[in-house]
């Protein structure tokens, strides 16, 4: 399109969490053909004290406590405006009712207002409101906003986890319900969403390629936790979570390749690893969370790189953000073959059927990793980028608008 409307971006993500997200990967190729307005998810009231020690949430503290929004820049992304909704109310463990209802609206009322200012304050008319994966208080604006469309991204199957199973599934219904257009990264949902709303449509996950291929094209420092370590590393980098990640999967690789080291790279957010003695073994090594920017240093002296997913309904319906990283960073895959997605890249990666395929798979992709393997990998990053998806997502739009 000729002049492209801004963008308020409300997500479930906010721009400041410890790993890559599809929300701040698509905001920042968008940004550079519109205004975007990165509005994060509230802090519950319970957040903001839980968290007081954080420099962010010291610094959000007074404007969320008292009702008002807080304005930031966010690093890295100059040309975005990030916005910070005064807090909420803790109400995820009620159970639907009469209570949860009126607090729901309190909360609700809360939001709204943040993003009513923000309009008012920036003059914000005929803007596109898209909302990544976030049915709480805001899933679409009502009438009366100035939005062109309202636009919901569909990214996981909030049924299959627990805490977002509880009040988001059933919120999130109404929100695809009540969308101008759905946008889902994968298949899985894709099928679900167009049952729910005919006007669904695919805009898979991508990846920063130029960021990731660097891992090829420059020289890094070994980062401090890979000193010293003798033999091949298989690597991981993402969310360490408690629905997708097998760990006994993950502790069969690392006892059946105890030559090897296995360097998870990423926040952990499961107690399994330690209940199953995963982090207990002299060859595992866990880094914590680090910046997107930071991953290429590690994927570079990686000899293999993992995706070690459960089978189950969840990861069915995902189209997982490393795939393209990985690839772009020219690194062999080893992968479970948990969604319809992650079996159209069979060509470029290592699919295994089965737990003991998955082991004897790492020393193959170890074996088979030359400069024409590389190049391959790397070609079919190239065509997963953000600046493909945002084309993509503007042409969906476009299309939308001319019969609206």
């Amino acid at each position: 399109m000729s002049s492209t409307p801004d963008i308020v971006y409300y997500t479930l993500f906010p721009w400041d969490m410890p790993y890559s997200s599809v929300s701040l990967s698509l905001a920042g190729e968008l940004k550079k053909t519109s205004r975007v307005f990165y509005v994060n998810h509230p802090y519950t009231f319970k957040d903001v004290l839980t968290r007081a020690g954080e420099p962010l949430t010291r610094k959000r503290a007074a404007a969320m406590l008292s009702g008002t929004t807080f304005y930031e820049e966010i690093p890295g992304h100059p040309e975005m405006t990030g916005v910070q909704p005064p807090a909420v109310m803790p109400i995820n463990w009620l159970n639907e009712g009469k209570t949860f209802n009126s607090l729901y609206e309190w909360n609700r009322k809360r939001v709204l207002g943040s993003i009513r200012e923000l309009l008012s304050k920036y003059r914000l008319e005929n803007f596109i409101y898209l909302n990544c994966y976030n049915p709480y208080y805001a899933g679409v604006l009502p009438k009366g906003y100035g939005q062109l469309l309202n636009i919901y991204q569909c990214i996981d199957d909030m049924q299959e986890e627990t805490y977002t199973a509880r009040h988001g599934a059933r919120l999130e219904r109404q929100v695809i319900q009540s969308a101008d257009m759905v946008l889902t990264t994968s298949r899985g949902l894709l099928d679900k969403c167009r049952a729910i709303n005919p006007d669904s449509h695919p805009l898979f996950n991508a990846a920063n390629t130029a960021i990731f291929e660097t891992a090829q094209s420059q020289f890094y420092p070994k980062p401090q936790e890979l000193m010293g370590l003798q033999g091949k590393l298989i690597g991981f980098t993402g969310n360490l979570d408690p629905h997708r990640i097998d760990y006994q999967l993950l502790k069969k690789v690392a006892l059946h390749h105890s030559d090897k080291h296995l360097i998870l790279v990423g926040p952990v957010n499961s107690d399994e690893p330690q209940r199953i003695g995963l982090d207990q073994l002299p060859n595992v090594h866990f880094t914590g969370g680090r910046h997107i920017t930071e991953l290429p240093a590690y994927l570079q002296y990686f000899d293999v790189v993992l995706i070690p997913f459960r089978l189950n309904k969840l990861t069915a319906s995902i189209y997982p953000l490393k795939i393209n990283e990985y690839l772009a960073a020219g690194k062999p895959v080893v992968s479970t073959p948990f969604s319809e997605d992650i079996r159209d890249f069979r060509e470029a990666i290592y699919l295994a059927d089965d737990q003991e395929t998955f082991l004897t798979a790492i020393d193959r992709a170890i074996a088979d990793d030359n400069k024409s393997r590389i190049a391959q990998r790397q070609e079919k990053a190239r065509n997963n980028t953000w600046e493909e998806r945002a084309r993509q997502f503007w042409q969906l739009v476009d299309s939308k608008l001319a019969v609206s």
